[in-house]
């Protein structure tokens, strides 16, 4: 693989947006983060429902404990005690209820901030990145082993917009067929530029 082009305009432009993409996952990265923590920090209000509720369970507890212990007063005395304390423990559970939903939303919309932002980014950027990677790749393996113009020639036929080769000559394909060395070495440049590669073989 060849990551950047060999021409200057190019590759200036190639590095700039490998720049700027990576900034803009790296941002989306941090913002999904401190909307996690934002969310997260509402887990508070469970941790103190939760103590709140087992502080009570514990001295209603106690005190029916120690009240129904009591000679005379008996075991009847425990029972609004046990009530009491069976609200405390309700509350201690919604506490921890509202801590496990509170982690699970910070984690859905944290992540969903961050990533579909990123899929667009990876999308619009890194696709065409490893597209252009790939090729050029294969196109200088290409000159490195001796490749003829005639196949970069054809090559640039079977590639390139008609617009570009048009330029080059009004009848490319039968300029090809003909050999003409003039166009086919324009056709095979085109096809090397485009690549992001320098050297003409």
């Amino acid at each position: 693989m060849k990551l950047y082009s060999d021409f200057a305009p190019r590759r200036t432009r190639q590095i700039v947006a490998d720049v700027v993409a990576i900034a803009l996952i790296l941002a989306w990265v941090w913002l999904g983060a401190t909307v996690y923590g934002a969310i997260r920090s509402l887990e508070a209000f469970g941790q103190q429902m939760q103590d709140a509720g087992a502080g009570f369970r514990a001295n209603m507890d106690d005190l029916g404990d120690r009240l129904g212990s009591v000679p005379l007063l008996g075991s009847g005395i425990r029972a609004p005690f046990d009530g009491a304390s069976s609200a405390g423990s309700a509350l201690e559970a919604a506490g921890v209820s509202q801590q496990e939903l509170t982690q699970q939303l910070a984690t859905t919309v944290g992540v969903g901030v961050a990533l579909l932002p990123i899929l667009v980014i990876l999308a619009a950027w890194l696709i065409p990145r490893l597209r252009f990677a790939i090729r050029a790749g294969r196109t200088q393996t290409l000159v490195r082993t001796g490749v003829s113009l005639d196949l970069l020639a054809l090559r640039a036929l079977s590639n390139q917009r008609l617009r570009a080769i048009a330029a080059i000559s009004p009848d490319a394909l039968g300029a090809w067929q003909r050999r003409d060395p003039v166009v086919v070495k324009q056709l095979a440049a085109l096809e090397l530029q485009s690549s992001g590669i320098r050297v003409v073989p």
